[in-house]
């Protein structure tokens, strides 16, 4: 995430330095060339801008050079409470005064990573989607303590960017984006684990109906267009179907005890190959390269 995050900010000109604790074993500038490659191979970056963009990437061990003079600091350290706290709180010492500082952690409260820092009003969340220089979305989490300004001017930037940033007024367990794409994952594997349709047919149904319009058409929008009085009916007849348990799906911690770990080990859900693998990710990477072309 973090080399991918890095990569969005070089394409588009900013100076960029990455803290890596053994910066000659780091893959960064590998990872963001073949990225670019990829990208320049599909028609979406240009080839003779690649060095370009990676000339203004530095990866160093000295926190004090990489956080000097910075406007903005993005942590993706491991998601470890206890590191993150300690890290901001280091962050809080040594940074200017108007440095942004920002976790993209994906689940963790940003309220909690800021309790050791003194200056919590400048520290905020940057929820980035994987991989971060191909998904639009950036999540800006505030918390009780973030300053509007630091919301505003984070808001601002990510689009100059080139992102879609929305504003999460509400520091809560999963954000935004993954609060609504873990409710259908719930359901989905319900559904599976139900007998209602087996996994191929669940991945099918989704890709092949409401999943096509989302990107044009998402639930709010719907809702009002299909109308809100039908909406209400429509819900007072399926809610109570609807699975609603506060606890992961049996099924699921059935897999992950047997091992079936999907691309991991070749079988989750359902079975994968090498070529399985390879083909998904492909063409995960070109779908993305090619829609995210459509909306720039």
């Amino acid at each position: 995430m973090g080399s991918g995050i890095a990569q969005i900010f070089a394409t588009k000109g900013i100076e960029v330095r990455i803290s890596s604790r053994n910066p000659e074993k780091s893959d960064a500038l590998e990872n963001i060339r073949k990225n670019l490659e990829i990208m320049a191979g599909e028609g979406a970056y240009p080839k003779d801008q690649i060095d370009v963009a990676l000339s203004r990437i530095t990866v160093s061990n000295d926190l004090d050079y990489v956080t000097k003079d910075a406007d903005l600091i993005i942590e993706n350290i491991p998601e470890n409470m206890e590191l993150k706290q300690n890290l901001f709180a280091q962050l809080d010492e040594v940074c200017r005064e108007d440095t942004i500082l920002a976790s993209n952690t994906s689940v963790m409260s940003i309220t909690e990573i800021a309790s050791k820092a003194k200056n919590k009003d400048r520290i905020v969340g940057t929820h980035f989607w994987n991989p971060p220089y191909l998904i639009p979305l950036v999540e800006i989490v505030r918390t009780e303590f973030t300053s509007d300004e630091v919301v505003d001017d984070l808001f601002d930037f990510m689009k100059s960017m080139g992102k879609k940033p929305v504003k999460v007024a509400k520091d809560v367990p999963g954000f935004l984006a993954n609060r609504l794409q873990h409710a259908l994952w719930r359901e989905a594997i319900s559904i599976v684990e139900n007998g209602i349709a087996d996994p191929a047919a669940v991945d099918e149904a989704i890709k092949y109906s409401f999943g096509m319009r989302l990107p044009v058409l998402s639930p709010m929008e719907n809702s009002d267009m299909v109308g809100t009085d039908l909406t209400l009916s429509i819900h007072d007849y399926i809610l109570k179907h609807i699975e609603s348990s506060t606890e992961p799906s049996p099924l699921l911690r059935k897999k992950v005890e047997d091992g079936d770990l999907g691309f991991k080990t070749g079988k989750g859900f359902q079975e994968w190959t090498d070529e399985d693998i390879k083909v998904s990710r492909e063409r995960l990477v070109k779908y993305l390269i090619k829609v995210t072309k459509d909306i720039q």
